[in-house]
């Protein structure tokens, strides 16, 4: 069992070193966005290798961060019966789920897509829009993305077999400190309130000076 959780922490770092990279990814995805817009209300023009580079990258984005997305329990789970359970009944429901759901649906696309990628790397296979990009690249983000999560749910299957046995802490157990969200509105409540600040001390000394 020890040398499972070994595997399963292998497999959550490489998944948390994609999600790093996913993060990246989007803010290229928004700056790209962005300068296609502008250049198309601007400059009324546009290019299709960057409007498709810009898809590319959306798709990536989604099919990449899918097994990340389960190592921070993140997706989406309707336990309006299981929350009833006992704990050990909602791990023996995980693992029902994760053996009989999640890694053959998986390993199934997995293994439909692999030939679709083959095919278009072999023939090198081009968009049929007028300066667009070859396709193989975002292909091969099928199978990489499910191969990822596959990782992923063999990772939460060792963890949730290693939490019955008493090895490991409960895998579906989210962080209790802020999400990503609330840190941002948090900051932006902040800045808001510096700003409140710092014009009712500018107000204020307008009026001395004017006295």
């Amino acid at each position: 069992m020890n040398a499972l959780l070994v595997f399963s922490r292998l497999i959550d770092a490489l998944n948390q070193r994609v999600g790093t990279l996913v993060t990246w990814i989007t803010l290229v995805v928004v700056l790209i966005s962005a300068g296609n817009a502008v250049v198309r209300k601007v400059f009324h023009t546009s290019s299709n290798a960057w409007l498709e580079l810009q898809w590319y990258l959306f798709g990536a984005l989604f099919l990449l961060a899918a097994g990340y997305t389960l190592l921070k329990n993140e997706h989406v789970r309707v336990d309006i019966l299981s929350s009833r359970l006992s704990r050990r009944a909602q791990m023996g429901i995980e693992i029902f789920g994760v053996l009989f759901f999640l890694l053959p649906a998986c390993t199934l696309i997995l293994w439909l897509s692999w030939p679709m990628f083959m095919d278009s790397w072999v023939t090198n296979e081009q968009s049929s829009n007028t300066g667009g990009l070859v396709r193989w690249p975002i292909k091969l983000m099928i199978p990489v993305g499910f191969a990822l999560l596959v990782l992923a749910g063999v990772s939460h299957l060792i963890k949730c077999v290693g939490f019955l046995t008493g090895r490991c802490p409960d895998p579906t157990a989210k962080d209790e400190g802020p999400t990503a969200e609330q840190q941002l509105a948090d900051e932006i409540a902040r800045e808001a309130q510096a700003r409140e600040a710092a014009t009712r001390q500018t107000s204020g000394n307008a009026v001395d000076g004017g006295r």
